[in-house]
């Protein structure tokens, strides 16, 4: 089966009802960035970056996945499909992804301040006082500015194998994430989903913009994989 990578971004949660970092109603309304998704903030204030990421926990268990993520789910049937997401939330694995990497870290996922490979599940709120065995506090198992991306190596040598690659949903100005379609290899079909695409600039390549919401050019995109193959 031929290789389907997709690089997924905000956009396709936010047609689940989950608001983007960008937008002016978005996740940070209200905090400076570095407050609630930096090692600075933490440290600074552990309270305020526990509640921001229990309010986001919450709403998680409020949404559902949508058309866009059902249909990267259903082209398993055809593809090697494997999901690259800047996105923390579960929806992709709810939809039947099956191969989900996920660049900036996970809501349902806490990991101890002692030591980093402690990571375990959890999916209520998260307060002071929380620890592992050895008494150091648990924190969010989000990726927060500053930090190393631990995933981008797996995630870059996956997209070497691509067959195609796509992109969806994403303003493609988060690095390292954004850089990741310049590892396609040059015989692979590049796709770019999103309502406002920004302009990419990939010498001697084509890239086939489809200027939709992620649920609707998703199904466009399918189409045109399946013809095509």
């Amino acid at each position: 089966m031929k290789k389907l990578i997709v690089l997924t971004g905000a956009g396709i949660s936010a047609e689940s009802g989950i608001s983007t970092f960008r937008d002016s109603n978005g996740l940070w309304e209200g905090h400076d960035v570095m407050e609630v998704a930096s090692p600075m903030g933490w440290r600074n204030n552990m309270e305020l970056v526990l509640d921001f990421y229990n309010k986001r926990r919450r709403q998680l268990h409020e949404v559902s996945p949508n058309r866009g993520h059902m249909i990267l789910a259903g082209l398993e049937q055809e593809f090697e499909v494997h999901i690259i997401t800047q996105n923390v939330d579960n929806l992709h694995e709810r939809a039947g992804s099956t191969s989900v990497i996920h660049l900036h870290g996970e809501l349902f996922k806490v990991r101890s301040c002692g030591n980093i490979r402690d990571v375990r599940h959890w999916e209520t709120d998260l307060y002071r006082g929380d620890c592992d065995a050895e008494g150091h506090q648990l924190r969010p198992h989000i990726v927060w500015f500053g930090e190393a991306v631990p995933e981008m190596s797996r995630a870059i040598e996956l997209t070497m194998q691509a067959d195609v690659f796509a992109v969806v949903g994403t303003s493609m100005q988060v690095y390292p994430a954004a850089g990741l379609i310049d590892y396609a290899p040059s015989t692979a079909r590049l796709y770019y989903v999103d309502p406002k695409p920004a302009a990419l600039h990939i010498p001697g390549r084509k890239v086939t913009v489809i200027a939709e919401p992620a649920s609707t050019g998703l199904e466009k995109l399918r189409r045109d994989l399946l013809e095509k193959s």
